[in-house]
């Protein structure tokens, strides 16, 4: 799942950080509050945790910025103020849970769990074919086997499922899995890719996960599923005419990895 964590203490900010993505979820940290505001709205995330005490726009401001937005996606507020009457309207303003510094890093991965699954149409449970893919429970199965997969790995197949029919370029995976800026000298997406079609057992040029040469990967929708590997391609880059797979994109797929 995709989180966004508003914190302008640094410390606590990499504490929440590394304790959830130890749950498998991937994070963005933000410590202001217009740059909270502009990474919700850049990314949606699947839940927010969300400090009061921001500079530049303080958190209830926020929430109420991010309600305008989306009034469905959870929040979590943190806050270090006792009174009730600010508890009162955060909870009036949107909020969907409210913890009070010092808390436990236990407790709030549970309420965390407890928000995602109240999420009203979340995509929790991703198929195509005979896998699934559990964004809560972190697993995998296919054909009801399960599959082992690390964080980052099923980071990057949860993102391929995600946008599931579309093909995703390799600067993207960078950025939504690695957090890493696009370099010509790392191959980092293509070795996982392949991890995962050893995992999964879909050896190249692969049923789930295909390579789309010089643009990135696709998971194929229901409807592309059991199409031809030159088919499916054709249809993501754009080379077929009059039902014909032009000749360039045959000896490309012969070089698929």
């Amino acid at each position: 799942m995709r989180l966004l964590i508003a914190e302008d203490d640094r410390a606590l900010a990499m504490f929440l950080t590394r304790g959830m993505e130890a749950d498998g979820h991937r994070v963005r940290s933000v410590c202001d509050g217009a740059a909270a505001v502009a990474a919700f709205r850049d990314e949606m995330p699947d839940l927010t945790i969300l400090d009061l005490n921001l500079p530049v726009m303080d958190g209830e401001q926020v929430l109420a910025e991010i309600r305008a937005l989306d009034p469905q996606l959870p929040v979590l507020i943190l806050t270090g103020r006792q009174e009730v009457e600010t508890r009162i309207r955060c909870l009036d303003l949107g909020a969907d849970d409210l913890m009070v510094k010092p808390f436990s890093l236990h407790e709030l991965r549970a309420r965390c769990r407890a928000l995602l699954r109240r999420k009203r149409e979340a995509k929790l449970m991703l198929r195509a074919g005979d896998l699934e893919v559990d964004r809560l429970d972190h697993t995998v199965r296919r054909a009801g086997e399960a599959i082992s997969l690390t964080n980052k790995e099923f980071a990057l197949l949860e993102h391929l499922m995600l946008n599931r029919g579309q093909c995703i370029s390799r600067v993207e995976l960078l950025d939504a899995v690695w957090n890493m800026e696009p370099a010509q000298t790392t191959n980092i997406v293509d070795v996982y890719v392949n991890y995962l079609r050893r995992k999964l057992k879909d050896p190249t040029p692969g049923f789930l996960l295909r390579t789309v040469r010089g643009q990135g990967y696709v998971v194929p929708s229901d409807a592309e599923m059991h199409l031809p590997v030159p088919l499916l391609i054709s249809t993501q880059v754009g080379h077929v005419v009059s039902g014909v797979v032009a000749v360039p994109l045959l000896q490309e797929i012969s070089e698929l990895s």
